[in-house]
């Protein structure tokens, strides 16, 4: 069975994907760390940076946000292209002024030390497809392999994008009813439209919020609900209106069981409590005697394998294999359960057989088709390193 349990505590609300009682997913929003990504704004252009193609948005939250010349240039579609502009073409203070009013979406929320990237880009995703009204192009999820597939989506697709406008469509839509695409794109372009209303009544204003995502529930909600999801239960009333209103845009509130459990603790569930205690481990001990430890630096996050107390009962390759099997499907459940993005590098135990190897690069591809988020595996390096990369939830766009 398959849950979305959300707990308000007085700090932060913890969104976790629970597969039989087991946490496979845990994601954390801090009340007084206010998450932005996914917002549209009405934004005010503070400072325009010519050296570093740059410039500075005032979209009326406490820190100003940082926009790219690529962020304003129109996108492109990358795959029918490297996805680079030339840059020098252009000049940003050709595109942006001083005090001038610019609709905006937040890409990344900001740290301690930035503040949040901003784009023109703009992306609003729904069930079944993410429509992009300033983009003039149509992509499918690479996940979708069907060329014929791809060219029906596509066909659907055009009949209901207004002109100038693109889509990207989501690996939930295929083998999915023509009308129900078309009704998620029709509400997707509806909210569009009250999104500009909304711009325009504010542009005189100065900056302000035009529209909330509520990014990281709404995005949990869509990802999960044609993952055979059965229930969401919540501890907190506005929460639940949210989740309420989130299914109600698609059609769902009959189909899932929504639960409010208020101000119940809910980590008691299926002793969540304790497994979210071991996320937050440095070493992971494997069911074999074996253990990974995982540190995270500023330039990657390096993954370590270790026999422990395993030594196996046949020959030294056969018990390096086993401990590598098994770290294999922890750490494609780590990376998953952490949420951890950028270069990764496993350090394997050494093992001399390249058919082994090939095995356990097999075996972690499987292991991270369960995840919902863009991976890609390079391979063993000369050093026997495995170096691979993961896009964090937050910034994944392959919807």
């Amino acid at each position: 069975m398959l849950e979305i349990i959300i707990n308000k505590e007085p700090d932060k609300k913890n969104i976790m994907l629970v597969e039989n009682g087991v946490l496979v997913e845990k994601h954390e929003e801090h009340h007084n760390r206010q998450r932005l990504e996914g917002n549209i704004y009405c934004g005010k252009v503070q400072n325009v940076l010519e050296g570093m193609q740059s410039a500075f948005i005032d979209i009326g939250e406490k820190r100003n946000t940082f926009i790219r010349l690529k962020d304003l240039l129109p996108k492109e579609d990358e795959s029918k292209s490297n996805g680079n502009y030339k840059l020098s073409n252009y000049k940003i203070n050709e595109l942006v002024k001083p005090d001038m009013k610019i609709l905006v979406q937040v890409k990344r929320d900001g740290t301690e030390k930035k503040g949040a990237r901003v784009s023109t880009h703009i992306n609003l995703p729904g069930r079944f497809v993410v429509f992009m009204p300033n983009s003039n192009f149509i992509t499918v999820s690479q996940k979708i392999e069907d060329e014929k597939e791809k060219r029906k989506l596509i066909d659907i697709v055009k009949t209901v994008l207004p002109e100038g406008t693109g889509a990207i469509v989501r690996t939930s839509s295929e083998g999915v009813n023509e009308d129900l695409i078309k009704k998620d794109l029709e509400e997707l372009i509806k909210k569009w439209k009250n999104i500009e209303k909304q711009y325009d009544e504010h542009r005189l204003n100065g900056p302000k919020l035009v529209y909330d995502n509520k990014a990281l529930l709404r995005r949990t909600l869509i990802d999960v609900v044609d993952r055979n999801l059965n229930r969401v239960i919540v501890n907190d009333l506005n929460t639940y209106k949210d989740v309420k209103e989130i299914f109600k845009s698609m059609d769902m509130l009959d189909n899932i069981k929504l639960d409010l459990k208020e101000n119940e603790d809910l980590l008691n569930m299926y002793s969540l409590r304790e497994q979210l205690e071991k996320i937050e481990n440095r070493k992971i001990w494997l069911k074999c005697g074996g253990f990974i430890t995982i540190d995270k630096t500023e330039a990657l996050t390096a993954i370590d394998v270790n026999t422990g107390k395993y030594t196996g009962n046949k020959d030294l390759e056969h018990t390096v294999f086993k401990v590598n099997k098994e770290a294999t499907i922890e750490i494609a459940k780590q990376l998953r359960l952490r949420d951890v993005g950028g270069i990764i590098i496993i350090d394997y135990i050494d093992m001399h057989d390249d058919e082994n190897k090939n095995e356990i690069i097999e075996l972690l591809t499987k292991e991270l088709k369960k995840d919902r988020t863009k991976s890609q595996i390079l391979g063993f390096t000369k050093l026997n390193l495995l170096e691979m990369t993961r896009k964090n939830m937050c910034n994944n766009d392959d919807f």
